[in-house]
């Protein structure tokens, strides 16, 4: 008999559409996400007395790590001449803005595997006020090595609140409404970071430690969190699929991870480079970088936002939505004024604002309840490891190459190389299973 689903833990409602036959673990990384037969269709669903609020305070919940990603962005300069005397400052002032990522990124498996193991709901409240502990530390912290410490714990922490929150979007909803809100996660997350920089750098008016008072926050998320996110009550059901072994887990999610951690560098290039795109191009006005990395975040909310009406064709699309990105990438590569370079940002955006949502989609059908905290760990540590290492990516292929905006170029071609690599292989896999069906009728 199956294990019961932890009372914090609901399972996914029922999927919209039949199970889905399983697919071997060694599908190639563009197959059609493979679902469990046990998946969605024989878990009890949560009926949420409060859904609107439920997913209010899972998008706030989602946006934390945001928050931690560039909210001290424009003070690293005033954090860096404060700590001028420090003995190799220049590497550790940027570290303390990076380091949450990576921590994140190593510790989200860890999470996953804890959260499948006591639950959702009250590892998100813990590790919610966690965040606003460590967060606020730098607030009374005259060490650098101690508040690059603190940051790392931040990571800690988001790994936690990411993990969790897109865990319970997949417990507390299936099937399109699934989708939707996932999409949605997406646009907040691409809204809420151009909010958080402009918020960093209108509290870094008043100095660098000002930014920080924005981590208590999470001492009145905690408390909603706490009493507002638990499921009234729960359907009759037959119980939750058994736990997966962590190998076939791993192997199964290998490639779809791989992916995503390739789509995190592509995700992340326009939003963390696009100022110093603008500074070769001899730009270097705060209001006009603010207004372009505004009109380029425009860009994801509408792709994502699209993703919603494109739901049942997106994993298809896939390869045509990274071919979008790598044309963005080759209009900026060749871009000689903001105007061109500025197409080139909304055009790549575009296609990333699809991108996203449909990676955690499609990797979100391969999970059952049982393993949806780690499979969601996984994913998110490729995800975010991939943001830590866009930079550095992109900085060691711009020396050979020469400029930045060549290097961006080169991503270009790797991912169009990627979109043809994955249409390739769903033609043939299409062709190959074309005879079967036609034998089974």
């Amino acid at each position: 008999m199956p294990a019961p689903l932890p009372a914090d833990a609901p399972a996914a409602a029922p999927a919209d559409g039949p199970a889905a036959t399983p697919v071997p673990a060694s599908a190639d990384a563009d197959a059609p996400a493979p679902v469990p037969a046990s998946v969605d269709a024989d878990a009890p669903a949560p009926v949420l007395a409060r859904p609107r609020l439920t997913a209010t305070l899972l998008m706030a919940g989602s946006c934390l790590p945001i928050l931690g990603a560039v909210l001290i962005a424009p003070v690293v300069p005033k954090l860096q001449d404060h700590f001028a005397s420090v003995s190799g400052v220049d590497a550790l002032a940027p570290v303390a803005l990076t380091v949450p990522a990576l921590s994140l990124a190593v510790m989200a498996p860890f999470a996953g595997a804890i959260i499948d193991r006591l639950g959702r709901h009250r590892l998100l409240v813990i590790a919610t006020v966690f965040y606003a502990i460590v967060g606020t530390a730098p607030l009374w912290l005259d060490s650098l090595p101690a508040i690059i410490v603190s940051r790392a714990l931040v990571g800690v922490a988001e790994s936690a609140i990411m993990t969790c929150c897109t865990t319970l979007i997949g417990d507390y909803w299936s099937g399109r409404q699934r989708e939707k809100y996932l999409a949605l996660q997406a646009i907040c997350s691409a809204v809420s970071a151009t909010a958080f920089f402009a918020l960093g750098g209108a509290a870094g008016s008043a100095g660098w430690r000002a930014p920080f008072w924005a981590y208590a926050v999470g001492l009145l998320l905690a408390p909603l969190l706490a009493t507002m996110l638990r499921p009234t009550q729960r359907r009759q059901g037959t119980g939750a699929a058994p736990a997966e072994p962590t190998g076939p887990l791993l192997r199964r999610l290998l490639a779809p991870c791989a992916l995503t951690f390739f789509g995190a560098i592509v995700f992340y290039t326009v939003p963390v480079e696009t100022s110093f795109l603008l500074k070769d191009l001899g730009t270097e006005a705060p209001a006009t970088i603010g207004l372009c990395t505004a009109i380029a975040s425009a860009a994801t909310v509408a792709g994502a936002a699209a993703f919603t009406r494109l739901t049942d064709r997106a994993d298809r699309m896939l390869p045509w939505t990274l071919a979008l990105c790598a044309l963005g990438f080759g209009i900026i590569a060749v871009a000689g004024s903001v105007p061109l370079l500025v197409v080139g940002a909304v055009v790549n955006c575009l296609g990333t604002g699809l991108l996203l949502p449909t990676l955690i989609t499609r990797t979100m059908t391969m999970l059952t309840p049982a393993n949806r905290g780690r499979g969601t760990g996984l994913w998110n540590s490729a995800f975010f490891l991939g943001e830590f290492v866009c930079p550095l990516v992109l900085l060691a292929v711009a020396k050979p190459t020469g400029t930045l905006a060549h290097a961006i170029g080169l991503l270009g071609a790797a991912a169009l190389a990627v979109a043809v690599g994955l249409a390739v292989t769903r033609a043939r896999r299409g062709q190959s299973l074309r005879p079967a069906g036609s034998a089974a009728a």
